[in-house]
């Protein structure tokens, strides 16, 4: 499973949720009820991959390659609660 894609696809698509704190999770929430879902139909095996910045030759060639810049601070505070997930 992509966890960046399925992340930024369910903060988009998904109403806000937030948590006892007020800390923004239903992105977070999201993925793990694509995984969930996934079990339920049988898979017995998972693989989740993730973005993280790298830098590379590609950092040269395009500025702003990966950087995060612009990323919705509520999005991104949820990156590392769907790691977790």
């Amino acid at each position: 499973m992509d966890g960046t894609y399925e992340l930024f696809r369910h903060f988009y698509a998904v109403p806000a949720q937030s948590d006892r704190d007020g800390r923004e999770i239903g992105a977070a929430r999201g993925v793990l009820a694509s995984l969930l879902a996934l079990i339920e139909e049988g898979a017995t095996h998972i693989g989740v991959a993730t973005d993280h910045v790298i830098e590379s030759f590609r950092n040269r060639l395009y500025p702003g390659y990966k950087t995060g810049e612009g990323i919705d601070p509520a999005l991104r505070s949820q990156s590392s609660s769907a790691r977790r997930s």
